[in-house]
């Protein structure tokens, strides 16, 4: 460990690093976390000049988080919203439907939820819970599902004529990896309140979930409203490349100021294709 007298007499970086070689401290995982929270600052930096522009613009930007159970959703919404005004952006998780809202047209209750003008709405799950959970595990009856799947590309060509942005983004991880989040969040009880019965079927019907996820890239990916795929086990590579790609999205005064990188990686973020290599499969 360092010590008081260490720190005091240390002035440059070649000093710190000579202290920690001598008394033979690892800094690889100390320098990978400043590395990250250094360029998840930078990014939400350019977040917030983002969001202002929105605001001025009177823009409607609708960004949905999809993907399996654990996959990391929440908690990449939670780093995107950290340092957003309140006033022009929500989070959207709709809880299961009422028994007056099963009797309307499935749509309509999302559409309550749609970004106002000047307003950035970030959607913890969206209407593509009838194309992938529901079906899976008999949420909805085969009917249901099959005018879903018929309508939702022209209810998303709508929005896009209508002027709403919407970002359709799709965080794929490993069953390995599924496994041991759910594990974790059985460990830790700051978060045993996510695992919920649907939870627990996902390893066990995990190949059913991958059937009705190719079954909605491959009806609702458009060149209007394409499904973006964060290709990555790791929760903070997810993070930060999928911060990224939304900045990319867009072209506004300032941007670039925070010297953050904003061209995400190729090999995360991928454009849905038949032929990609998918790791939740």
């Amino acid at each position: 460990m360092f010590s008081l007298e260490d720190f005091q007499k240390i002035t440059k970086r070649s000093e710190f690093l000579q202290i920690a070689n001598e008394k033979n401290i690892n800094l690889k995982k100390h320098l990978r976390n400043a590395r990250y929270e250094e360029e998840l600052r930078t990014l939400q930096t350019e977040l917030v000049t983002l969001q202002q522009w929105i605001a001025r613009k009177k823009m409607r930007v609708a960004v949905i988080f999809e993907g399996r159970d654990a996959s990391g959703k929440g908690g990449s919404i939670k780093r995107f919203r950290e340092h957003l005004n309140p006033r022009s952006m929500r989070v959207v998780a709709l809880t299961k439907p009422t028994e007056v809202e099963m009797g309307q047209w499935y749509f309509r209750r999302y559409i309550k939820e749609l970004p106002n003008p000047g307003e950035i709405v970030f959607f913890d799950r969206s209407w593509y819970n009838r194309a992938v959970v529901e079906p899976v595990m008999g949420f909805c009856t085969k009917q249901q599902y099959a005018h879903f799947m018929a309508q939702v590309p022209d209810f998303e060509h709508m929005l896009y004529e209508d002027g709403i942005k919407v970002i359709k983004f799709w965080f794929s991880i490993s069953k390995e990896e599924q496994q041991r989040r759910f594990e974790s969040r059985l460990r830790n009880p700051l978060k045993r309140w996510k695992f919920s019965p649907v939870d627990m079927k996902g390893q066990e019907l995990w190949d059913r979930y991958t059937y009705f996820k190719e079954q909605m890239f491959s009806k609702s990916h458009t060149n209007f409203c394409p499904w973006i795929i964060v290709k990555t086990n790791d929760k903070r590579t997810a993070r930060l490349e999928s911060m990224r790609y939304v900045l990319s999205c867009f072209d506004y005064p300032g941007k670039g100021r925070s010297k953050a990188v904003m061209l995400p990686d190729p090999n995360v973020i991928i454009r849905y294709y038949r032929q990609v290599e998918q790791i939740d499969i």
